[in-house]
């Protein structure tokens, strides 16, 4: 089955990046972009229109966290869904920005494999329903 949901994701890191690019890839997702900053990442979210964003915050140029306010305060933030990935546990300002813009999931990479990602996709997508407890 093939997916045209078009998905960023915007990751500094190049083996997580490929790997999330595969995975979703070999998941289905034909239409997928890529961004190695926050800055590529907030141009290509504006031109693009993205269905889904992978964000990671700890970046180059721009942070996750400023690009994610600068789509909120374009406009852009109630059409696109948000997926934070990143490598911190969640401080004051992270907890600010979780709150002030209601990403769909904050994932914390040490704690997740990225079939969890792939399945995070697909439920903020719609695809697949909230896997129950």
């Amino acid at each position: 089955m093939y997916y045209s949901h078009k998905i960023l994701i915007v990751e500094d890191d190049e083996p997580m990046l490929t790997a999330l690019k595969d995975s979703l890839s070999a998941a289905g997702f034909e239409h997928l972009l890529v961004a190695r900053d926050g800055e590529e990442g907030l141009r290509a979210a504006l031109e693009e229109r993205p269905d889904l964003i992978l964000l990671d915050i700890l970046m180059p140029k721009m942070d996750g966290m400023t690009m994610l306010d600068n789509l909120c305060k374009n406009g852009s933030c109630k059409d696109t869904k948000v997926v934070l990935l990143t490598n911190l546990e969640a401080d004051e300002s992270i907890m600010k920005g979780i709150v002030d813009h209601e990403p769909s999931f904050y994932l914390v990479k040490t704690k997740f494999a990225i079939s969890d990602v792939i399945q995070k996709v697909k439920v903020v997508l719609g695809i697949e329903p909230i896997p129950m407890p």
